[in-house]
């Protein structure tokens, strides 16, 4: 009997032709997040299997914890054997130290040759625990402990407790994008969801110096890098968007300001994601939450890209999205007070239903294309990894 990590794929296992590249992928992203922890690991289409040094498991456990496509994860023990007479001496060496006073078992049996089925197992081991351990009993609805027990071919696992993994598929299984990532809360959710339904992220900044500070830029650093935990790694795309924004102030009506710089950065957005081979946009924008979130606004600044544009937030409710910024650990770094370069210049009333006529008609006014251009070719793009970075983190 040795000590091992199982872990369920969940919705992977819905994938038939397709199940052994997701798995695959799902492997060389556990590898990778695990490289520096001595970890085998094996895998067939209805499990995945981790061994390592005992010190180890621990912070094992803790990563896998961070990695999209596993349903569930287990710690418990293998027996080169599904033999149930060996079972149930291991069992009973398992349950010795083990506190409780209700139990259960659950038996799944993939190896069908075993004569006996999964509740007439099940039955049998309940017996054994009921005879050698005292003062327990059945539940079979609200169990203290679930003993569950796999058969499979020429192995058996015993396993107690389970730790539920984050779902989704593998980063990386569906593609690219490109999030368009500011300070604030909503952006870095939205990225985590994209990257829950297995698109690899890039990110994108618009810093606007001296009107956006050093610290501002650092923000986002610090964001990319807590989206990383999840990730292994992402691409940071820094573009300063000084001149175009001037440009827009000086030349555009005031309540057009945030709908003409919404547009110049769409249009920034596409051409970067088309230099790295991403196939969309990914955005924190919510419905209604600003003027430029409105239906028409959406329409209006769409227009200038044909890339799809998904936008993974725009149904929940602000409570809702500050919730889950919580839960992945981006919300204490958006609330830190630095603005970024949609927050200054911001009008008393912008436009809430813009024109797209007037829009392309204001943009005339100035030769944008040139700027963009530039921002383009100017940008700085810096590769953030899951790892503690002294270099920003010690100035927010």
């Amino acid at each position: 009997m040795r000590k091992i990590i199982i872990l369920k794929y969940g919705e992977l296992s819905t994938k038939k032709d397709n199940i052994n590249f997701f798995i695959s992928t799902l492997k060389e992203n556990i590898k990778n997040s695990l490289k520096d922890l001595n970890a085998n690991i094996t895998y067939d289409k209805g499990r995945m299997f981790i061994t390592s040094n005992d010190e180890y498991y621990e912070s094992i456990i803790s990563k896998l914890q961070t990695i999209f496509g596993l349903h569930e994860i287990n710690s418990g023990y293998e027996l080169k054997t599904n033999d149930l007479e060996e079972i149930k001496q291991s069992l009973i060496s398992l349950i010795a130290d083990r506190e409780f006073t209700t139990f259960k078992v659950e038996t799944k049996r993939s190896d069908k040759t075993i004569p006996m089925t999964s509740m007439e197992i099940s039955r049998i081991l309940g017996g054994v625990v009921l005879k050698n351990k005292d003062n327990v009993k059945v539940d079979v609805h609200n169990p203290e402990v679930t003993i569950n027990v796999e058969l499979r071919h020429n192995h058996s696992y015993i396993y107690f407790d389970k730790i539920a993994g984050l779902g989704g598929y593998p980063v990386g299984s569906l593609g690219k994008g490109l999030l368009m990532l500011s300070g604030g809360i909503d952006s870095p959710v939205a990225g985590y969801l994209a990257l829950k339904r297995g698109v690899r992220i890039e990110a994108l900044y618009f810093e606007s110096p001296p009107h956006t500070s050093e610290a501002a830029k650092n923000k986002v650093k610090s964001l990319a890098q807590d989206l990383s935990k999840y990730s292994g790694y992402v691409k940071l795309h820094i573009v300063n968007f000084t001149k175009i924004q001037e440009t827009i102030l000086r030349q555009c009506p005031h309540e057009y300001l945030i709908t003409i710089m919404r547009r110049m950065m769409y249009r920034i957005a596409e051409r970067i994601a088309w230099k790295n081979n991403a196939k969309v946009l990914i955005n924190g924008e919510s419905i209604g939450q600003v003027a430029s979130q409105t239906l028409t606004s959406m329409a209006a600044i769409n227009e200038v890209v044909k890339m799809p544009v998904i936008r993974p937030v725009a149904c929940l409710d602000k409570l809702d999205i500050i919730d889950l910024a919580k839960k992945i650990g981006t919300y204490e770094t958006s609330i830190l007070p630095y603005e970024d370069c949609c927050t200054i210049f911001v009008p008393k009333h912008p436009v809430i239903n813009p024109i797209s006529a007037l829009c392309r008609e204001y943009e005339e006014l100035f030769d944008f294309e040139s700027l963009i251009a530039e921002a383009v070719r100017t940008e700085e793009v810096i590769k953030i990894e899951n790892k503690i970075s002294e270099e920003f983190n010690n100035i927010l």
